[in-house]
């Protein structure tokens, strides 16, 4: 268990740990000084060998300390204040209860975790009722690392009077049934004393030592076995994912969850896309890092991704708070139409959004969204004249295109349309750049357009914006520091940036926020400790796809 680890994860930790009074029944057994797992990332595998393989999901978190310590390097003052705060709460609260403490009794010992949800168990028609469903089962495996250490902190819960113990044989193996106020927790030592097992229900423990004795396991199902090995390619992996069958994952949390809007069998077919996934969190000098890693069925993907070669993002200024770009606005929009054919309320929406287009004599699929077949840039760029002052932003729009002519088309349909309303459409220069303006009496321009070259075309909301892309004269945002940080360590060629500034994100935030709707101080300082977060996806053919963020953190000390 990591030291920076929040509290409300002890809450499971703590009785499955707890339930190690097993081993004073076993002390003989323990007095050989052997080191089990040692709780790092390469445990994963170790760990899957006791997981059944009906498992549809398994987590396994790090505890080794020096991977969760470069969380150290990270974080404001006031966010490290408010972090230690915690800490305290979590040992005080959680575990000192019964004198016991994280750093004393449960980190000398506790190695990797792995959480495990297999299927629900079937229930008994008379047990079924429309208000409830099956829950999924969940198995912990947690990694003994330090058997002698293990068996003090054993000895020291058994003298704890509020919690019983009844141990249960289960072929050759000892289970034992922990009950304090509330309901009854199984768990076993297995594996030469080298993993305990635990879970909320005794047959998932059964299976765990079945699975032990021969019965195939969650380390040699087909696709979990590529996943664990391969796993993601990060630097001081702190926790993963394995997700080996993602439909029946999806499909099994909704059966389990009653209120939740069952799926169309259509959607549920395209579920199937993705067979099975892999991620990974690790903590490395820029941040928190996750990567993700889809094995994809190339027979049911309809998208043909292209890489984007990012050139959009030089046309935002430095100073752009957010920001999406990719490329191929109307191929996914082709393959949008292609599948909505199978989702007669989707289709109907489309319909719809054609035919009031056609009111104003504007075709969806040709004059709107045909001509957006290159990079795009979608960004919010602060703002404080004009229309856009009372927000403090405003939007901006960029397109790159192959057919110019369609795209001036349109945007003179539209310039046409609004003349109609009353609006009053003016040209001016932005710099060298000639743009049209939608101008609102006393107020300054609501929306502008132009272009930035021979196929470069943008929208602006808010004149000062239409300034900021057209007559960009400050440092553009691929080069700023910002940028850079945030963005610029995620993985290329890749298929376009979610980027957010954080500290210009606050900056809208606390122009909003009002002395009783204030940002809590201690939401405030973690999210003043982010420099910001950044996003990106790629694949190398139709049958993998790769995301990557960065949650960028501010080094220590930092104002």
């Amino acid at each position: 268990m990591p030291e920076n680890m929040p509290g409300n994860k002890s809450k499971f930790l703590i009785p499955a740990v707890g339930a190690t009074v097993v081993l004073v029944g076993g002390i003989a057994a323990y007095m050989y000084f052997l080191k089990g797992p040692s709780g790092d990332s390469s445990g994963a595998l170790g760990s899957a060998k006791i997981v059944p393989d009906n498992a549809i999901m398994a987590t396994y978190i790090t505890t080794e300390p020096q991977a969760w310590a470069k969380l150290e390097q990270f974080g404001t003052p006031e966010a490290q204040k408010f972090v230690s705060k915690g800490l305290e709460s979590f040992n005080k609260d959680t575990l000192a209860n019964g004198g016991i403490t994280y750093d004393k009794d449960l980190k000398p010992w506790v190695g990797g975790v792995m959480v495990a949800l297999l299927p629900p168990n079937p229930v008994k028609p008379a047990q079924a009722t429309t208000q409830s469903a099956p829950e999924p089962n969940v198995l912990m495996v947690v990694g003994i690392k330090d058997k002698p250490a293990a068996l003090n902190f054993a000895t020291k819960l058994k003298a704890n009077k509020e919690v019983q113990n009844k141990e249960i044989d289960y072929k050759g193996e000892k289970i034992t049934e922990t009950k304090g106020k509330g309901q009854p927790t199984y768990s076993a030592v297995l594996n030469n004393n080298n993993y305990l097992v635990f879970s909320p229900t005794k047959a998932t423990v059964e299976q765990a030592i079945d699975t032990l004795k021969g019965k195939p396991s969650f380390a040699n199902k087909k696709g979990a076995s590529d996943i664990l090995g391969k796993g993601v390619d990060l630097k001081n992996t702190v926790a993963q994912f394995y997700v080996p069958d993602y439909p029946s994952l999806v499909e099994g949390l909704l059966k389990s969850n009653p209120q939740a809007t069952q799926l169309p069998p259509q959607t549920l077919a395209q579920l199937k896309q993705v067979k099975s996934m892999v991620a990974g969190i690790g903590i490395d000098d820029a941040g928190v890092r996750m990567k993700a890693v889809a094995s994809l069925d190339p027979q049911l993907v309809k998208y043909q991704y292209e890489p984007s070669a990012s050139k959009v993002v030089n046309q935002f200024p430095a100073s752009t708070i957010a920001l999406i770009s990719g490329q191929g606005i109307s191929r996914w929009w082709t393959a949008v139409n292609e599948q909505s054919k199978d989702y007669p309320e989707f289709n109907q929406a489309v319909q719809q959004a054609r035919t009031q287009l056609k009111t104003i004599n504007l075709d969806l699929d040709k004059e709107v969204l045909g001509w957006m077949d290159g990079e795009f840039g979608i960004a919010a760029i602060p703002s404080n004249q004009g229309l856009t002052a009372s927000v403090g932003f405003g939007g901006a729009f960029v397109f790159d295109t192959s057919d110019r002519k369609t795209a001036e088309a349109t945007l003179a349909k539209l310039d046409q349309l609004v003349k109609v309303q009353n609006v009053n459409v003016a040209q001016r220069k932005a710099g060298d750049k000639d743009i049209t303006e939608w101008q609102v009496p006393q107020q300054g321009a609501l929306i502008s357009h132009g272009w930035l070259d021979q196929d470069t075309v943008f929208l602006a909301v808010g004149g000062p914006v239409a300034d900021a892309i057209a007559a960009n004269k400050s440092q553009t945002l691929d080069s700023s520091d910002s940028f850079k940080t945030i963005a610029g360590s995620l993985q290329k060629p890749n298929g376009g940036y979610f980027y957010l500034d954080m500290d210009k994100t606050m900056t809208i935030v606390n122009k909003f926020a009002t002395a009783g709707q204030a940002v809590p101080p201690e939401a405030s300082a973690i999210l003043n400790s982010i420099r910001g977060l950044g996003v990106t996806a790629n694949s190398s053919d139709k049958s993998s796809s790769q995301m990557e963020m960065l949650l960028a953190l501010k080094p220590k000390g930092t104002k």
